[in-house]
């Protein structure tokens, strides 16, 4: 069990995709680009069997760990986290029902 206090931590944002390409050392990931309200991050995603046509995934809001420390993930620097639900066959990016603006907290 995690506590609300260290669930807290977590600074969950809404992210808007600016830009999606394939990651240059991996099959499986995405490189993107998104704005989580005017600070634009790299981050990178291992949903591309998901979601083979990168314009899909082009101005789509979704739910970023903003606060993650960043990582190199096979070679490229990704600063956050893109949730998304997996049951195993399907891969699913998590979105807000409506439109915000990028950068609102997730509560």
């Amino acid at each position: 069990m995690v506590s609300y206090d260290e669930f807290s931590k977590l600074e969950l944002r809404v992210g808007k995709i600016l830009s999606v390409e394939p990651h240059p050392n991996a099959d499986r990931l995405y490189c993107l680009k998104v704005d989580l309200g005017g600070d634009v991050r790299q981050l990178v995603a291992g949903i591309r069997p998901a979601y083979p046509e990168p314009a899909f995934l082009v101005g789509r809001l979704v739910a970023v760990v903003a606060n993650l420390e960043p990582a190199t993930i096979r070679g490229v620097a990704s600063q956050g986290m893109i949730l998304a639900a997996d049951d195993g066959q399907t891969i699913a990016i998590l979105s807000p029902e409506r439109a915000v603006a990028p950068g609102a907290k997730i509560r």
